[in-house]
């Protein structure tokens, strides 16, 4: 038996990261946490150390990028995050392919399989 993967969710919408939570667990991802904003990402990370990171490109008053940067500048190892948005991928290309995150993942795109698609990259 393999051990559930453990996820951390960063999104600004409360409602996202419940529907989120609820599909991956489902699906027997462990969702460790979440947190609303980049400050509470890099606490909650620092806490937890998840399998992998999901971050919202847009997260309000703050960029999904800058937190991701910011988890793997203050990590080591580094790690596993993967970018999720409500945008299309080709909307944040150049930021993507600069970022030090794992991949993209569209919201509606989101699950266990894909998740574990860019993990195994």
């Amino acid at each position: 038996m393999t051990t559930p993967l453990r996820c951390l969710i960063v999104d600004d919408s409360d409602a996202f990261r419940d529907a989120a939570r609820s599909m991956l667990e489902r699906a027997g991802v462990d969702v460790v946490g979440t947190a609303s904003s980049g400050v509470e990402a890099l606490e909650v990370y620092g806490e937890l150390h998840p399998d992998v990171t999901l971050v919202d490109v847009d997260l309000g008053a703050d960029s999904g990028f800058d937190v991701v940067r910011q988890l793997h500048d203050a990590n080591s190892p580094a790690p596993s995050v993967i970018l999720i948005s409500t945008h299309s991928e080709q909307d944040f290309a150049d930021l993507i392919a600069d970022s030090p995150a794992l991949g993209f993942l569209p919201k509606f795109a989101l699950s266990p399989t894909a998740i574990r698609d860019l993990l195994a990259r």
